[in-house]
């Protein structure tokens, strides 16, 4: 999935591909909030979860903030004509720019679980139709976050609560991919907020288990390392594909730009990584993301 994320945020291959984007676009980020959901641990007192807010919340105002810096400064596709005070504060609490809205979302989210959960006496079922209004309520009246894009958090946590083993309930089987093919060339089912983009998201979470099931143990390690190593890539690639447009001429001569996509996908990797370990070396990680390391190995 952080692969997917940081390949469509490559301009160059968004253009290239845009039915890919679409499909792509379907199943993705609703991947990473159902896990983040199920995750999520609200077993903890207040403080303890604050300081596990905070691992995602310093990071994000540090990067959304250059982010929107970055947007006044630079021809990008979101760029900011005119930057003051009451649109970077808008830009960062309520309405983010570029690819860090989800982290934005996790926290809202995230905090709204915990309180929920851990503060009202009613019956489980209660708390999921409270969480669910809330998150409506945060979506079409303070407009800070998307319901639909949100309610797959939701999925996570009834998951989780539920006592349903992920892995049960998301089985791997190998003809996920031929109904998953099957699905992606109709568009109307490339929707969140219908049964068949819903069908998408479980259909590619079962392929993934199965493709991960059958792969070479090196192949499995890798992708197990590209997991717990997807917060350092998702929040530092950016850094890197806004730098791999400068690819695109010395590339032009292949026009299916694959060449482009895996020569980018290694710089914004290893760069991202990079970053993450000079970090740690210098011992900075705990400002940032409140661990004393954040590669993990």
């Amino acid at each position: 999935m952080i692969i997917l994320v940081i390949t469509f945020h490559l301009v160059y291959i968004e253009h290239l591909y845009p039915y890919a984007k679409q499909v792509v676009y379907t199943f993705h980020m609703p991947v990473f909030l159902i896990i983040s959901g199920y995750l999520m641990e609200i077993n903890k007192d207040w403080n303890s979860f604050l300081r596990t807010i905070s691992r995602l919340a310093i990071p994000y105002v540090v990067l959304e903030s250059g982010y929107v810096v970055m947007a006044s400064l630079l021809p990008i596709n979101e760029h900011i004509n005119h930057l003051n005070a009451d649109v970077f504060i808008s830009k960062l609490l309520l309405h983010p720019l570029g690819p860090y809205w989800y982290l934005h979302m996790l926290i809202i989210c995230g905090v709204n679980y915990y309180i929920i959960f851990r503060y009202s006496n009613a019956k489980e079922l209660t708390r999921f139709i409270l969480i669910g209004l809330s998150l409506y309520l945060y979506s079409h009246v303070l407009s800070i976050i998307s319901f639909t894009t949100s309610i797959f958090f939701l999925i996570g946590i009834v998951l989780r609560q539920c006592n349903m083993d992920f892995m049960r309930f998301f089985q791997s089987s190998s003809l996920s991919l031929l109904a998953f093919l099957l699905l992606i060339f109709h568009e109307q089912y490339l929707s969140l907020s219908t049964l068949g983009g819903i069908l998408i998201i479980y259909l590619v979470i079962s392929c993934c288990l199965f493709a991960f099931k059958c792969s070479h143990r090196l192949i499995g390690s890798s992708i197990v390392f590209f997991g717990r190593n997807s917060l350092i890539l998702y929040a530092f690639s950016p850094i890197f594909t806004i730098l791999c447009k400068h690819l695109v001429p010395c590339l032009a001569f292949d026009k299916t730009g694959i060449l482009f996509l895996i020569i980018s996908l290694i710089v914004c990797i290893c760069g991202s990584l990079c970053i993450g370990y000079i970090m740690d070396v210098l011992r900075i990680s705990p400002l940032f993301f409140r661990r004393q390391y954040i590669v993990s190995k």
